[in-house]
This record gives structure tokens, C-alpha cells and sequence, in this order.
């Protein structure tokens, strides 16, 4: 049976660790105050983590009649972690202080042999990272990493993930373990994303949220209640697999998706070669598109025509109080406004989707959150269930302090 004096102190410190985290720079007296602890409990603790290293004075303020009262901040660089963003074209990895700065940040093309090629790339990135931060900054105990598919709940293993060849087929999040010797957490790339707009923007008191990527392939991360859905299996919001557009029949439709199929990377340059006989990457079509090629426009708007059939079928079954566009295609001004464009004209009512304003970090930020919390827990709370601590924002600024 575990002893009760041992669950009140972890249950303690976590709650200290929560408001010093959440209202820093605090006093003692506040943290009582806050967490109805005694002002004896919060001194004998909050002395620990300053002994310990995890919390430090950074100066005084007025205390009741006149007195000044030591005030308390968690220590940026107490600790690390490290938020991965692993792509079907490029990885992005970010090492983050225990404020959720970003103090080093690496981007490289992903390894086209995939498999065990790309396991090591990220390995090899995270190290790579955590040596060019801050010389004061301890190495990540913990890292999240986003994976453009779904990750088995039982094993582990990345399911519907066919822009990393091989990926599947060994236990990557094992591995990953094995070589940095960190815990490793895998999600997905989309789910990070949606997490990122949720807990980093002015969107975090929007509990109901959908955030669709479109980009190398298209797909969705879903807040219900503040709270990340992943569905029984892990595999919620894999929208490229919706029966629309292609025949979701042919084999192609169950690899790759029916919706994917033409609605992302390929579609739009499969497309555009269909009714010029030309073969132009995504980039060039939206240039030739601005520069009046009549082909180029066409392909641009049957594109989002799909994808505004997708939002109007989101809104139809969600009824989100917002839908967040991102990914590399999605944030482009031509798709996004004929997106907005066209699905006034196939649903009955306003949806309110907007661009993403993270752009390119948005999974970082979701995978930093995460991991934070995720070392908070293993720090403050011993294995205590049912207790969690929510890592405060920092402002977008702020993380994206150390970006390349």
C-alpha cells in the first residue's frame, strides 16, 4: 500500500511546480496562497528546488505592510528537451529550454533510402542540436517526435506513413530509445500541429479545433475540449483516407488514400501535366498561376475545390469553433482564399478557417508541449496518477527565439 504522507508531499510539489511555472515570478507567499498549501510546506519545498537547481530567486517584491518578499522562477536551463518535426521531405528538430524556448533548431532533407536511414538522421539531428545549444543547457531527457502517420497504440510502430519508405516496417520509437538513451515519444506530425496552434496562439481558448495540413499529403489533428482525439486506434484525423475524389476502390486509393490522391503534392503537378503535357513542380505552378497561366489557375482552383468539400464534411461532422490550414501547399494565399471561396458555396452556414500562424513550427511547438509536460511529470511527480502539470506558453516570440 503506498504511503499516504509520500503521495501529499508529490501531490504538493506539484502543485508548487504548477503555479511557480504558471505565475512566475511568485513569492512563497503567493504560491500558499495559490495552492492552499501551508506557507511551512511551500518554504520546505520550494527550498528543495532551489537546492536542487530547479528553481531560482530573481529578485524581491512588496510584501504585506511593507515587507519585501524573495520572489521564485523555474530555471530555463535546468533541464531540455527535444521536439522533432520528421517529414516525407524535410526533419526539423528543436531543442527547448523548460520555458518552451527554442534555443537551437536544425533542418535537413529527409534520407530518401527511409527506414533505419532516417532513424539514425533524427538520432544523429537531436545530438546534433543539443551540442549547439546553450553551453548552460542540460541535455533533453526527454523527446517528441512527430511522424506523418500513425503510431500503433499497442506497438509503437508508425502505421499509414507511405512518404517514409520502410518506416513501418521496424520498431522506430524502440530504436530511437536504444541510441539517444532518453524516453521517446511518438505522434503524430498533424496531432503536434494542432496541439502548436492550440497551446502557443491566442486559438488556446478555442477547446474545439481542427488543424489540416496539406502539403507532401494531406491530413488533420483534432482538439475536442481542449484535449488531443486520437481515436481508438491512433488514427483520427487521417483525412487522406476520406472517399473523395479518387475511386476509393482502386489499390492505389488504400496506400495512398483516395483524398491524398488528389489533393496534395502529386495532384497538383499530376494535374497541371494533364492539361498542359508539362511537368512543373508545385512552386512553379503557383508562380505560373500569378503570372496569368490560365492551366496553372484551373489546377489551383479544382484543388481547392477538394479541399473545400473536405471542411464542409469536417464542419459537418465536427462542428469545430475553428479550422487552422497549414502545411507548405495549405498556407499558400491562391489555395487558401479559393478554399475560403468555395465553401461558402457547399455548406449552409459560416465556418470560421483561418491560416496557420505557425507555420512550419507548428509541429515543434505541439512536440515541445508535449514533451514538456511529459518531463515535468517525471520530474515533479514520481508516478503519481492522475496529476498533471500544465506547462504555461511562452509567447510565439519567445520560442522561436533560438530558430534558424
Amino acid at each position: 500500500m503506498a504511503d499516504p504522507s509520500n503521495i501529499s508531499r508529490r501531490m504538493s510539489l506539484s502543485a508548487i511546480v504548477q503555479a511557480i511555472a504558471s505565475y512566475s515570478p511568485i513569492s512563497r507567499a503567493s504560491v500558499s496562497k495559490i495552492t492552499g498549501l501551508s506557507k511551512q510546506t511551500v518554504s520546505e519545498i520550494v527550498g528543495n528546488l532551489e537546492e536542487e537547481g530547479w528553481v531560482r530567486t530573481v529578485g524581491q517584491t512588496e510584501g504585506h505592510i511593507g515587507r519585501r518578499a524573495v520572489v521564485y522562477e523555474i530555471v530555463p536551463d535546468a533541464a531540455s528537451v527535444a521536439s522533432v518535426d520528421l517529414g516525407g521531405t524535410k526533419i526539423r528538430v528543436a531543442i527547448c529550454n523548460l520555458t518552451g524556448a527554442v534555443v537551437s533548431e536544425l533542418v535537413e532533407p529527409t534520407d530518401r533510402q527511409g527506414g533505419i536511414a532516417v532513424v539514425n538522421q533524427v538520432a544523429d539531428l537531436i545530438r546534433r542540436a543539443a551540442t549547439e545549444a546553450s553551453p548552460s543547457l542540460k541535455l533533453p531527457r526527454v523527446a517528441v517526435i512527430g511522424v506523418p502517420g500513425a503510431p500503433d497504440p499497442a506497438t509503437g510502430h508508425i502505421r499509414m506513413a507511405p512518404n517514409i519508405p520502410g518506416i513501418g516496417d521496424i520498431d522506430a520509437p524502440g530504436l530511437w530509445r536504444e541510441i539517444l538513451g532518453i524516453e521517446v515519444f511518438i505522434e503524430n506530425d498533424v496531432n503536434l500541429a494542432a496541439l502548436g496552434e492550440h497551446w502557443l496562439t491566442k486559438r488556446g481558448d478555442k477547446d474545439d479545433l481542427i488543424y489540416v495540413s496539406i502539403g507532401t499529403g494531406i491530413g488533420a489533428g483534432i482538439v475536442i475540449g481542449g484535449q488531443l482525439h486520437r481515436g481508438m486506434n491512433g488514427a483520427a484525423g487521417e483525412i487522406g483516407y476520406l472517399p473523395f475524389g479518387a475511386d476509393p476502390f482502386e489499390p492505389e486509393s488504400l496506400e495512398v488514400g483516395a483524398l491524398e490522391r488528389v489533393a496534395a503534392t502529386h495532384a497538383i503537378t499530376d494535374l497541371y501535366k494533364s492539361k498542359t503535357g508539362r511537368t512543373l513542380d508545385v512552386p512553379d505552378i503557383f508562380d505560373a498561376a500569378n503570372t496569368g497561366d490560365t492551366a496553372a489557375t484551373e489546377t489551383l482552383e479544382e484543388i481547392a475545390r477538394q479541399v473545400a468539400r473536405v471542411m464542409a464534411a469536417l464542419a459537418a461532422v465536427m462542428d469545430p469553433s475553428c479550422i487552422v490550414i497549414g502545411g507548405s501547399i495549405g498556407t499558400r494565399d491562391e489555395l487558401f482564399g479559393n478554399v475560403r471561396k468555395f465553401i461558402s458555396r457547399c455548406f449552409p452556414r459560416p465556418v470560421l478557417i483561418e491560416k496557420s500562424t505557425l507555420g512550419n513550427h507548428a509541429a515543434l511547438a505541439g512536440g515541445a508541449s508535449v514533451a514538456l509536460s511529459r518531463l515535468h511529470l517525471s520530474l515533479f511527480t514520481e508516478g503519481l496518477k492522475g496529476v498533471e502539470i500544465a506547462v504555461p506558453p511562452p509567447s510565439i516570440e519567445t520560442f522561436k527565439k533560438g530558430a534558424a
